[in-house]
């Protein structure tokens, strides 16, 4: 009888230790503009931490910033109902993390597409956009019928750039004497949803000749994957899978793995493994990478698979080295 009324009382323990630590741990996010559902790098984010919350049965806290002076605003919030975890998304919370951060040591930080923070108690999120844009960038000039292509960008930022020159440098691989039309959106955060001066942009490099336009501009490349289908020519995604956008339209994506680095956040923070500093994500690490599924099969053929995957090779195997625009401000080609 004690036995039994041992392992009762040992059951009960068991419980409410379980439940007091479950009610400690509080993650939360912040997405940036365009908000979760844009169908791009917030969107991305958002997988990743509806996945957490699937596995785990903990609901994350969240909001949706929609002008800049509700990131700091936000995190602080945050930070006040308990959170223990927090993640911000994009670049432009730096500055709110970094002071947030600073303001309560004992809580746990990490963002995504910053590197150059200084807090003990944050973990940061880089991405080689550049190798993963050199992979599509052979896919568009190895499809294109033009000889031209084109590249749309969001807001006119180095970590764009970087975009831009990996797939200018994947396009030369094939053809160095095709022509890549370049325009970047705006200056401000407004510039990444904009999805009606995507869809402008996109068919002023169509009306000069470009059959294939990636881009990289959160909600405004939305703009630009319909203005594509709509003229019959090919688009390329970025940061998710958008494929499915415009099947038989999207010739790939340009795969930005955030959703592992929001999944892996709240999981390490949840396990008591979350580690700080800088993590560089990049081919080698299955950070980014290519699009192929049953959207873009019938697009890529057997021979321009094994060209890009060859590619994608050499790149980890140190072969070929894709330039850094952020590393000069330059880009080769």
């Amino acid at each position: 009888m004690q036995n039994i009324l041992r392992i009762i009382v040992v059951g009960i323990f068991a419980m409410l230790s379980g439940a007091a630590w479950a009610e400690e741990f509080k993650p939360a996010v912040v997405y940036d503009m365009g908000g979760k559902f844009d169908k791009s790098f917030n969107e991305g984010v958002y997988n990743g931490i509806k996945r957490f919350e699937e596995e785990t049965g903990v609901k994350v806290m969240d909001f949706e910033v929609t002008n800049e002076t509700q990131r700091e605003q936000a995190m602080q919030r945050m930070a006040k109902r308990g959170a223990t975890v927090i993640l911000g998304v994009g670049f432009a919370q730096a500055d709110a993390i970094n002071k947030v951060a600073a303001e309560h040591p004992d809580k746990k930080f990490a963002i995504i597409d910053v590197s150059w923070l200084d807090q003990p108690n944050l973990r940061q999120y880089a991405f080689k956009e550049h190798e993963g844009s050199y992979l599509v960038g052979m896919a568009a000039a190895l499809a294109s019928k033009t000889g031209k292509v084109g590249f749309v960008g969001g807001m006119d930022i180095p970590l764009i750039r970087a975009f831009a020159c990996g797939y200018v440098q994947g396009v030369k691989k094939v053809k160095a004497d095709m022509e890549v039309l370049q325009n970047m959106t705006g200056t401000t955060p407004a510039a990444w949803n904009n999805p009606g001066k995507g869809a402008e942009l996109a068919q002023s490099q169509i009306d000069r000749g470009a059959d294939v336009i990636y881009q990289a501009a959160g909600g405004t490349g939305i703009g630009v994957i319909r203005a594509a289908a709509d003229a019959g020519k090919f688009s390329i995604g970025v940061d998710s899978n958008q494929n499915h956008l415009a099947p038989g339209s999207v010739l790939t994506s340009m795969l930005k793995r955030v959703d592992v680095a929001a999944y892996e956040t709240l999981k390490d923070a949840m396990s008591g493994k979350f580690e700080t500093g800088v993590r560089s994500l990049g081919l080698a690490e299955k950070g980014v990478g290519w699009a192929l599924d049953e959207h873009n099969a019938k697009l890529i053929s057997d021979d321009m698979k094994a060209r890009i995957e060859a590619a994608s090779a050499d790149i980890v195997a140190g072969k070929i080295t894709v330039h850094d625009y952020r590393s000069d401000s330059s880009c080769p080609n």
